[in-house]
């Protein structure tokens, strides 16, 4: 199996965890919080979104989805265009709301398809190239696309137990 067969692979597993945690919830399931400060399933699968739509658009050259497909107008969110969610406060969480899972499901979708898209084109020597130098040692490819897979998955994780604690009340 090659690296960009892995990585194939392990984003689809993000897919698979995004729609389970979405499914059948209606826009408060959604919306609802565990707890006092806690991240709802919205957030949660909307901001894991965001962070693979803006990380992979850069790293690999390409406009985000979110922009280019037009989905900050359909989501009407009213934060800044380049938001990912990164350090949002309890309010700012609270403001990511959808009337359903179709919205968070289409848009996960559609950066979905451009990763996918992105990594089968993948060669080898490609996971070397340098994508940030804001950091010691510096960002190449093959660690940024383990550094968003890693988030990605952690937060659909999250919001696969923010489901769970939801549906056992």
């Amino acid at each position: 199996m090659q690296t960009k067969e892995i990585l194939i692979e392990a984003y689809g597993r993000v897919r698979e965890e995004v729609r389970a945690a979405v499914e059948g919830l209606d826009a408060d399931g959604l919306a609802a919080r565990p707890a006092a400060g806690a991240n709802s399933v919205a957030w949660l699968v909307w901001h894991l979104t965001r962070v693979q739509d803006d990380h992979l658009a850069d790293a690999f050259g390409h406009e985000q989805v979110w922009l280019s497909e037009g989905w900050e107008e359909r989501f009407g969110l009213g934060l800044p265009r380049a938001d990912t969610g990164y350090g949002h406060s309890a309010a700012q969480v609270a403001k990511v709301r959808v009337a359903d899972g179709a919205l968070l499901t289409g848009y996960f979708d559609a950066v979905h398809e451009r990763t996918l898209r992105s990594l089968r084109e993948l060669t080898a020597a490609d996971l070397d190239r340098v994508v940030d130098e804001r950091w010691d040692p510096p960002v190449t490819l093959g660690v940024r696309l383990v550094s968003v897979l890693s988030d990605d998955l952690q937060h659909a994780g999250q919001a696969a137990y923010a489901r769970g604690l939801l549906r056992s009340v």
